[in-house]
């Protein structure tokens, strides 16, 4: 999807870049792509990963997402999730996003039905209907949001332009896509 949204030889950052998988495939596709990655474990299984592409200076390692100024942003693999506000992550996120570019971000589905049998989910299913969102107890601080609500915190800087899946889908897939364009 990411791929399908970035112009010929745009420029990308991938926001908690992991372990660089989705990086060599942007720099593949002749995307500079910078990468930001807060876990120092990740940063150092990525420099190995990715290290001719760094060498080549076509994947860039940054240490803030302000070090950059690119078309799109990925946060993939839920790493929105460990945020339980994303609005001054939107407001960063503006200064680094080029009109019109856009935020593309692969969150946990909070509507996803393979959680009902956990006790946790059943328990949240009321916090999810009155507020739209919910934090799981665990160590990682995950949260879970409804599409508004992460739309809202994004706003004035981005607008939401799509969530996929939709639907009856929205049952049935754990991730969702919240697809961002820069205002």
């Amino acid at each position: 999807m990411a791929l399908d949204l970035l112009p010929k030889g745009a420029d990308v950052l991938e926001f908690g870049a992991g372990t660089g998988i989705d990086a060599k495939t942007f720099a593949a596709r002749g995307h500079r792509t910078f990468v930001y990655e807060p876990s120092e474990a990740m940063r150092d299984y990525l420099a190995r990963h990715c290290r001719d592409e760094i060498a080549q200076e076509t994947i860039v390692p940054i240490s803030s997402p302000l070090a950059c100024k690119v078309q799109g942003v990925t946060a993939n693999f839920a790493v929105l999730n460990h945020f339980a506000d994303h609005a001054p992550l939107f407001e960063e996120l503006s200064r680094v996003v080029h009109q019109d570019g856009f935020v593309l971000a692969s969150m946990l589905n909070p509507y996803y039905l393979g959680d009902a049998r956990y006790d946790w989910w059943r328990k949240n299913l009321v916090n999810l209907l009155r507020r739209g969102h919910y934090a799981i107890p665990s160590e990682s601080s995950i949260h879970r949001f409804v599409p508004r609500v992460v739309a809202r915190a994004a706003t004035p800087y981005f607008r939401l332009e799509r969530v996929t899946p939709r639907g009856l889908r929205l049952a049935t897939d754990l991730y969702m896509f919240l697809l961002f364009r820069r205002l």
